[in-house]
């Protein structure tokens, strides 16, 4: 990901864009047969494996499609160029189409609006929460084979979205320059001048809305209200230490942008940029948040889109998730089984002591309030 990603792409974690730009997928028009090759079974209404018999036959019906159009999924977020590439390893009978890796949440929602019909609409999305929730009359439910694994709080009880893969909200920071921050208000100090960034718009990208939920609830705030969390920025503002510049992996590396609020994952995939790139997780309440998988509704390869989110819940996949630094939805579980990679486990940030993870509506009213004060707040 060059972190556009984390800027565009990444938007509707928090909140919707309004009035996205079309993006449109590359391929040719004419959509393609919902109807599987295996016993007729229309994958399109699909709700778990059992609908076509086993998984050889959902394999049978993905491969006689022979195509999966996935978007805005940039392959160094959270590993998914390790993901996409394991998947064409594993059947290489269907092509992966890859369209818009930095394109938002939103706009993945506009490309299946713009495409509908198509057999250029994406069959899949990854989405951040708000978004998901705005959106789920456009997802076809399904339960994975592991879908008892996926914690309660991380899906939708009919299968119509599923947390995947998150992490905490964190700071990343250029340690030759800058002292390892140990609370929020440090950064309101002179020795952060001009330096602190925000991945994105918190009005439009997700990690940004997280980073305003994790300094309202370091601020004495709720998730019931984010009031706390724009005053804090407004603050950081105020004292000339919010730093507007859009954060890619080479304003990282030019030192452009040398701290940085963003998910504990990617702030990690930083010490590629930066050899001197540190990330700190606040002690006190932690902020945590998943993306959300679902399959669009009107998905030119319905049976294609089934298997992607099989694979995407499987040990393995979920070990891909661990090896970019993110914690996977199955982690719990596949921690009691045994199918954890304990190695890359270790590996990650101490996790805070207490966490908190918006609700949907929590979620959908902090976006109506960072809509109506953020600009103002920051300008």
């Amino acid at each position: 990901m060059t972190h556009t990603r984390a800027l565009l792409r990444r938007a509707g974690a928090g909140i919707a864009v309004a009035a996205a730009a079309s993006v449109v997928l590359a391929g040719c028009a004419g959509g393609s047969s919902s109807t599987s090759s295996s016993g007729g079974v229309d994958a399109k209404t699909a709700t778990s494996i059992s609908d076509f018999g086993s998984l050889t036959a959902l394999e049978a019906a993905a491969k006689a499609e022979g195509q999966l159009n996935v978007i805005a999924l940039p392959h160094d977020w959270a590993n998914y160029g390790a993901v996409i590439d394991a998947f064409k390893k594993k059947y290489p009978e269907i092509t992966v189409n890859e369209a818009s890796p930095d394109a938002s949440s939103a706009e993945e929602i506009q490309a299946a609006t713009s495409n509908q019909g198509l057999d250029t609409a994406p069959d899949v999305f990854d989405l951040g929460l708000t978004v998901t929730l705005q959106n789920t009359d456009k997802f076809a439910p399904y339960k994975v084979q592991t879908w008892a694994d996926i914690p309660d709080t991380l899906k939708e009880s009919s299968g119509l979205y599923y947390g995947d893969y998150g992490g905490y909200m964190a700071i990343g920071y250029d340690s030759s320059k800058y002292p390892a921050p140990t609370s929020l208000n440090d950064l309101l100090g002179s020795a952060y001048k001009g330096a602190v960034a925000l991945n994105g718009d918190p009005t439009q990208a997700g990690a940004a809305f997280a980073a305003v939920g994790l300094a309202t609830v370091q601020s004495g705030g709720t998730l019931d209200d984010y009031q706390a969390g724009i005053d804090f920025f407004q603050k950081l503002n105020k004292a000339g230490n919010l730093l507007k510049v859009d954060v890619t992996s080479s304003t990282v590396a030019s030192g452009e942008t040398p701290v940085v609020f963003d998910w504990d994952y990617l702030n990690l995939a930083h010490k590629k940029d930066n050899a001197n790139w540190k990330v700190a997780i606040l002690p006190g309440t932690g902020y945590a948040g998943y993306y959300n998988q679902a399959i669009n509704k009107d998905a030119p390869h319905p049976a294609a889109a089934r298997l992607w989110e099989e694979f995407l819940y499987s040990d393995e996949a979920q070990n891909l998730w661990l090896a970019g630094g993110a914690r996977p939805a199955r982690m719990a579980a596949m921690t009691t089984a045994g199918t954890i990679d304990a190695t890359l486990a270790a590996e990650l940030p101490t996790a805070p002591t207490q966490s908190v993870v918006p609700t949907a509506a929590q979620s959908t009213a902090a976006g109506t309030l960072l809509g109506a004060k953020w600009a103002a707040a920051v300008q």
